[in-house]
């Protein structure tokens, strides 16, 4: 596994802390870019290092921000997310890092066992307070939506255009969420046995109930997000077994997430806009824990 250096902190130590609200921040046009390269992404933003951190050069951030995604085939997304999301996150002053975990070809994509993976990997590369775990195809429509943590895990995609910038139903916990290092620590992370598409969203909002949390949510109309179109992909058909492990996430909450994690790590390549994590998930051999 390659390890990256840990950013100095040194340079924050004569700085003052940046304000609690950035300055000039508020609706942004959002649309499908598809002129655009990695090269010219990389020439608008110079103040990027590489691995895709960045971090606001005169005052010291008000966290320190990891943003998970989980990836597979969504290459022309990925551009878009990038072209709109450096300068947003800049515009925050924020001190953040982009991972973006992918897992190995022709297995059955599992989207919650990366994000945990993205999370272990995150933590050993640099001091995270905060973890975003984040689809590469949802864009923020709003500056003053902070990609930020809050007292309780965050639901940051709670006004999607899909569902004209409304909630589809009371429980959803999808697309953005923010987790502060200890309350992800608290639920175990993400379960790791959904393999296939849907369901581990809404068991990770029981495992936040399960122990004593609760979800927050911005106001609807700062948290208005575009969701680009796609078809779902192959190897991420429906499971058809999310019900009954959602109805069981309080019995698996302490077996089945970050303490039961099982991965290998192919490689960590440090890209001028992000860090790419190439992860071996297996191919289902959690599935011993559906029952339990």
């Amino acid at each position: 596994m390659n390890k990256f250096p840990q950013l100095s902190s040194d340079q924050d130590k004569n700085l003052p802390e940046c304000p609690e609200i950035p300055p000039d921040l508020g609706p942004l046009d959002i649309r499908v870019v598809y002129n655009t390269s990695l090269p010219m992404i990389i020439s608008q933003n110079p103040n990027i290092r590489p691995g895709g951190r960045s971090r606001p050069q005169h005052c010291m951030a008000q966290q320190k921000v990891a943003i998970i995604i989980p990836f597979r085939n969504r290459e022309a997304h990925l551009k878009t997310w990038l072209y709109y999301m450096h300068p947003f996150l800049q515009r925050q002053q924020a001190d953040y890092g982009v991972y973006v975990v992918e897992q190995m070809e022709d297995t059955v994509f599992n989207r919650a066992k990366l994000m945990n993976v993205g999370y272990a990997t995150a933590s050993k590369d640099y001091d995270y307070s905060c973890f975003i775990f984040s689809d590469v195809d949802i864009i923020p429509m709003d500056g003053r939506n902070l990609y930020r943590c809050s007292t309780n895990p965050r639901h940051m995609a709670n006004s999607v255009d899909k569902f004209n910038f409304k909630l589809p139903y009371n429980d959803i916990f999808g697309g953005v969420v923010a987790f502060k290092k200890e309350h992800f620590i608290k639920v175990n992370g993400f379960s790791n046995v959904f393999w296939g598409w849907g369901g581990e969203d809404d068991e990770l909002f029981q495992r936040v109930v399960a122990v004593g949390l609760k979800v927050d949510r911005p106001d609807q109309t700062i948290a208005r997000s575009r969701m680009i179109s796609h078809k779902r992909d192959p190897g991420n058909e429906r499971n058809g077994k999310s019900f009954p492990l959602i109805r069981k996430a309080y019995k698996r909450l302490h077996q089945d997430g970050l303490s039961s994690l099982n991965y290998t790590i192919i490689s960590i390549t440090s890209h001028k806009l992000y860090t790419k994590v190439t992860v071996d998930i297996g191919d289902g051999e959690d599935a011993s824990l559906e029952a339990n």
